[in-house]
This record gives C-alpha cells, structure tokens and sequence, in this order.
C-alpha cells in the first residue's frame, strides 16, 4: 500500500470514528451508566404507587382548573384512525431510545463538533427529570381509566407494557416531567442546528411537536407534563450555558 492510500485510509477511519474506539467506548459507558441510574430511579418511583397516584389526580384537577384536559381529544382522534394510533404508539415508544440513540451516533459520527454539547444537555435533562420521578412519582393519564383515558399502548399495533426490554426499561410513575418531550424538544433543536439541509432542519424543527402530540395522544402524559419536560430542557441548556461561569475555572473546556 502506497503513502497516499495509507493517508486516505487513516482519513477514512477518522472520519468514522473521529475520536477512536476508546472514546466511543467511554461514550458507550456513559449511556449505560445513565440506564442504570434510571433503574434505580424507577425503583424508587415503584415503591410509593399511592403517593404517584395522588399526584396524578393533583394534575388532573390542577388541568381541569386550567384549560381542561384536552388530552381526551387527541387520544379519542388516534382511536377513530387505526394508521394514525398505530404511528402514535410507534413513535412514543421509539422517540426516547432509537431516535435518541440514532440520532446521538449520527452526530458522533457526522457532527462531532456538536456532540458533547447535546450528549451534556441530554444527560443533565435527563438526570433532573430522573430527580422528579424519585422525589414526586406521578401517574400518567393511562391509569385512569375513570378519567376516560384508555391504555392505547395496549391496543395499537400489538405493543404493551409487559414485555422484554420494555418492561425492564419503563418507569409506570414517570408522567411529570415527560422526559419524552424533553428529549424530543433537545433532539429536534440540536439536529436543526446540525443538519445541513434545509429540508432535514424544518423536520427537525417538527418532530418535537410531533412527539408531544403522540405522549398525549396515547395517554402516557398529561399536558402539564409536556410544559413540564420543556422546563427541564430549559433548565439544563442554562445550567450549561451558564453555570460553568459561576464556578472558578469553569470556563475552560475540558479535552
């Protein structure tokens, strides 16, 4: 092999893997690290169902007070289309972990300049809204069917909550805040930014409104709990835009 297809295929591995295998690897155990901490943040959350059903009814009543519960609205229309409930049950339950996963390679591999700053902001959202569901677990809309909710994770498209990794990765009190929300509104601003094309970024631009009205359609979240991921998005994007600033040193960037 000559020096000039040696340098192409170095080029070539740099710019699949920009930082190496040790650093995708490092990536890797961060995100399993995180699902860890979510389990036990799910084990915290499972051990008080009737505090997480009372303050579902809190929600209930405090949305009532508001605007009403529209969310009745949005799952009565995914009930009346097969096709369309079908999508809703798919994208909820790929919208947290495929698209996140996917989307966070696709940006190691294509974008790395961008990203450790959506791996941070994810993972700080991330660990907020796991902080809420182990300080005030809540029960989403779908467990309460008096409410005229109805569990459609169980009537479309043959998905359910008891099978496999889904049992073992979801939490059954993690209505507020919607971390689905929070992940989508993170994904679809950072990937807007990062695509290149104009077409990519308003689809970007779409998909967490897109996401909120799925959560809601299939009666996994409340309204307040959509507001509420978004807060926790906003949270985590000042903390670190700004936080480090307060913090002696804290301006340099890390390697």
């Amino acid at each position: 092999m000559g020096t000039a297809e040696l340098d192409t295929t170095i080029d070539g591995a740099r710019r699949l893997l920009p930082r190496g295998w040790r650093d995708l690897t490092l990536q890797l155990g961060i995100w399993f690290g995180f699902l860890l901490l979510y389990q036990l943040a799910r084990g915290t959350a499972d051990r008080d169902p009737a505090a997480a059903f009372a303050n579902g009814l809190k929600v209930i009543h405090f949305e009532r007070n508001v605007i009403g519960m529209f969310e009745l609205t949005l799952q009565n229309l995914t009930e009346a289309t097969d096709w369309l409930g079908s999508i809703a049950a798919f994208t909820y339950w790929n919208s947290a972990f495929t698209v996140v996963g996917l989307a966070l390679l696709w940006v190691y591999l294509r974008r790395h300049d961008h990203f450790r700053q959506l791996r941070n902001w994810l993972l700080l959202a991330n660990v907020i809204g796991l902080l809420g569901y182990a300080l005030m677990p809540t029960a989403p809309p779908r467990l309460f069917p008096d409410f005229g909710f109805a569990d459609s994770m169980a009537t479309f498209g043959g998905l359910n909550h008891g099978s496999g990794f889904i049992q073992f990765a979801a939490n059954p009190y993690a209505a507020m805040p919607s971390l689905h929300s929070a992940d989508a509104f993170i994904i679809g601003v950072s990937l807007a930014f990062a695509c290149r094309n104009p077409i990519a970024k308003v689809l970007w631009l779409m998909w967490p409104a897109w996401v909120w009205f799925c959560v809601m359609a299939t009666a996994n979240h409340f309204w307040l709990d959509v507001i509420g991921g978004v807060v926790v998005a906003a949270l985590a994007y000042v903390v670190l835009r700004y936080g480090r600033r307060l913090v002696p040193g804290g301006g340099r960037r890390p390697a």
